[in-house]
């Protein structure tokens, strides 16, 4: 909502270097779309001049063939101006284009490369705002504000020089009413901004309130909600429509007021150039130039007015943008990396020390002082209570996140000397929260891999048993699947998932709450499954169901982030500690169900 609410300066020196940045790859487009602004403004500019000759040459010495030459001429213009505006519109607009692909591209690559840490802090609907909505108000600088306004200036500056080289009188007198234009603009730009920021708040508050609950629709709709939803959203929506009718109302003020400081001066012209024609020392010819020239002039400035707006928003944008692209939460890799070349799968943690907030200053640890080994080809089993930090053991192998203190080591090599693309692709994952992409059920396998081939995504399926599911689907292997896989179970899903983190064939093997929201035959296929794809890999198991890793090599439990005790199966329960007490807690479940 803060960065939201963010409106910024009309101009801001440091943003607009930045900006301008972007348009350096496209410089000479630039040069040549000024040029041809300056050429619009120019042709548009001496038109009236055209008028001037007609009536003070041609008509009032009754020059005929002058005339026809003067509108033949006056018509090439028209056509010459018509033809350059064309191409310059064109071009600016793929310039903004451009421009606008290379920004949104660079902010989402930027996005990929951080840390989980940043995505805990930062809601999904903002991330979304600064690759949509912000990005297009920038567009519409970059191809219509900055060039335009080259355009607009040149022309009220040749406007008025070709008023003054006219009548030095006339044109002073045209411009007595700037003063008033210029307190009324002022006015209208605090009161704009006022109503900018308040149409911006209530935009941000829109899709916070839209995406929240579109994503909790089935807690609304179970719990009757709806109505109370409704009357939520129908608050913001009001107070948006006030917002914006209120910045409406300031524009329907502002700009009748620029025609009627206008109106005001042509009345000034007539009045004043009108008596002086009548006794010959104004020309007719040169009052009918001044009142074109006078309704030309308040043109641009209207349209810098609108600039004057777009140049604001996309301060405001570009500054959260750059909010965003200055954001070093990156998870920094080595600048000579080591390469694994032939895993073994062989994990070590080394006096571990990790907190989620430890960079606040408080430093409130996860993970204290763990230490443990896990051979090539074993399983390691965590357990334990809810946040003991078993989920923190696999993203820390993964390198989500980077450890504070101590040591992580894959085959004896530290993975903060390990390209995370090389890490990464030895370690498979798989989640009890399975996400899967609208796509089809192969490209959901192999996320789009083609040196993964359909066989093999075919042998994966068949392993961990969801190939009879896969082809009693119409399309089979091709059966689209929809956002967020909302058309299958959740034990489908997780087969799913099983099965692509075998197509990736890894080498370490982590499955967290795999087999906890499936049923029991369900569960009995993927534990004889898992006891195929463990062989000649490395396994961590984080597991509440202690039927399912009691075949483990080592069990490790875990408690308040500390590891309490480690063994087998069975030493565990002869020891009689808190493994044993959880055992005994679970099997009186089973014996009471």
């Amino acid at each position: 909502m803060q960065d939201d609410d963010i409106l910024g300066k009309a101009y801001d020196t440091q943003l607009m270097r930045r900006l301008v940045y972007y348009l350096r790859p496209y410089k000479w487009q630039v040069a040549i779309a000024i040029v041809l602004a300056l050429a619009v403004s120019g042709l548009e500019a001496v038109r009236p001049y055209f008028t001037k000759i007609a009536v003070d040459v041609n008509i009032a010495n009754n020059d005929k063939e002058g005339l026809l030459t003067t509108t033949i001429l006056f018509f090439i213009l028209l056509i010459a101006r018509g033809i350059v505006q064309y191409y310059n519109a064109y071009l600016t607009q793929k310039i903004g284009q451009e421009t606008i692909f290379d920004l949104r591209m660079e902010i989402f690559s930027h996005l990929q490369k951080l840390s989980l840490k940043f995505y805990d802090k930062n809601p999904i609907g903002r991330l979304i705002t600064r690759v949509t909505s912000d990005v297009e108000v920038l567009n519409e600088m970059f191809s219509s504000g900055i060039v335009m306004v080259f355009s607009d200036v040149f022309m009220i500056i040749g406007i008025v020089w070709f008023m003054f080289s006219m009548n030095t009188e006339l044109a002073l007198l045209s411009l007595s009413v700037l003063p008033f234009l210029i307190y009324g603009t002022s006015l209208f730009r605090k009161k704009a901004r006022e109503a900018y920021r308040e149409v911006r708040l209530y935009i941000a508050r829109i899709n916070t309130f839209m995406q929240e609950h579109i994503t909790g629709m089935l807690v609304d709709q179970i719990f009757n909600r709806e109505k109370k939803a409704f009357q939520e959203f129908e608050q913001h929506n009001a107070g948006h429509r006030e917002a914006n009718i209120k910045s409406i109302f300031y524009y329907a003020v502002f700009y009748p007021s620029v025609d009627l400081i206008g109106a005001i001066a042509v009345g000034l012209i007539i009045w004043y150039a009108g008596g002086n024609a009548l006794q010959g020392s104004v020309t007719i010819g040169t009052v009918m130039a001044f009142l074109q020239f006078n309704e030309m002039f308040w043109r641009p400035i209207r349209d810098l007015s609108e600039k004057y707006n777009i140049m604001q928003t996309a301060m405001a944008s570009s500054e959260r943008i750059f909010k965003l692209l200055d954001d070093r939460s990156f998870i920094v890799e080595s600048e000579s990396p080591q390469t694994f070349t032939d895993i073994k799968g062989k994990i070590e943690f080394k006096n571990v020390w990790f907190a989620y907030n430890f960079e606040s200053g408080n430093e409130n640890w996860v993970l204290k002082d763990v230490s443990f080994t896990i051979n090539p080809g074993e399983t390691a089993a965590f357990v334990g209570h809810t946040g003991a930090g078993k989920t923190t053991i696999i993203n820390l192998l993964s390198r989500f996140y980077d450890i504070q203190k101590g040591e992580i080591l894959v085959d004896g090599i530290n993975i903060r000397e390990v390209a995370l693309a090389d890490l990464r692709k030895h370690i498979a994952v798989v989640l009890q929260d399975v996400f899967l992409f609208s796509g089809d059920i192969k490209g959901n396998i192999n996320l789009g891999k083609e040196d993964i081939s359909l066989d093999e995504i075919k042998n994966a399926a068949r392993i961990v048993g969801v190939d009879k599911f896969i082809e009693s689907l119409p399309k089979k292997y091709d059966e689209e699947v929809k956002e967020r896989g909302s058309t299958l179970s959740v034990g489908q899903k997780q087969l799913l998932s099983f099965a692509r983190a075998l197509a990736f064939n890894p080498k370490i093997l982590v499955l967290d709450e795999a087999t906890s929201s499936v049923d029991t035959e369900t569960e009995i296929l993927i534990q004889s499954a898992i006891q195929k794809l463990l062989s000649h890999r490395t396994a961590i198991v984080i597991a509440h169901r202690l039927s399912t890793i009691q075949s483990a090599n080592k069990i490790i439990v875990m408690h308040k982030g500390e590891i309490r005790e480690s063994g087998t199966h069975q030493e565990l329960l002869v020891a009689k500690g808190i493994y044993y007490k959880l055992y005994l807690l679970q099997y009186k479940e089973q014996e009471a169900a």
